[in-house]
């Protein structure tokens, strides 16, 4: 039985890290919006709840429960911080203000699909292949 106790302790704090990793981790001091890094990033984007759908892949009803504050998923939260990185990234390389926009007008170096498009067909590759060669001046 004492062979079990310590493997039941470590179940147990595995479960509490897992769950910790799970929770959404605010600043203090801040209102939700402020603190929702869901809701920060889609609104950085000027994007509605739908196509910020399309960016993650996550349903609209999942993107409503994590700007309340519900729990994202191990999956679900490296989604939405790979899409901040591509955001940030983007942001470097043109204005900010116009990420959202770029992001979902026809591009003829993605043969007229939007960027958009092209995360949502899973060649998200292509978008960063386009920015490795705009910021080291290689030509495209």
């Amino acid at each position: 039985m004492d062979a079990k106790s310590p493997r039941k302790t470590l179940l147990k704090s595995q479960t509490k890290a897992s769950a910790a990793r799970r929770r959404v981790d605010f600043p203090a001091g801040r209102t939700t919006a402020e603190r929702n890094p869901v809701r920060v990033l889609r609104e950085q984007l000027g994007f509605n709840r739908k196509n910020f759908s399309r960016l993650t892949g996550f349903s609209e009803r999942a993107i409503a429960g994590w700007e309340a504050d519900k729990p994202l998923s191990d999956v679900s939260r490296q989604r939405v911080l790979e899409m901040s990185r591509l955001r940030q990234a983007l942001a470097n390389v043109m204005n900010e203000d116009f990420v959202g926009e770029w992001l979902n007008a026809p591009n003829p170096a993605f043969e007229g699909l939007k960027p958009l498009e092209v995360i949502e067909r899973g060649e998200v590759d292509r978008l960063w292949r386009m920015i490795y060669q705009l910021e080291s001046g290689m030509p495209g």
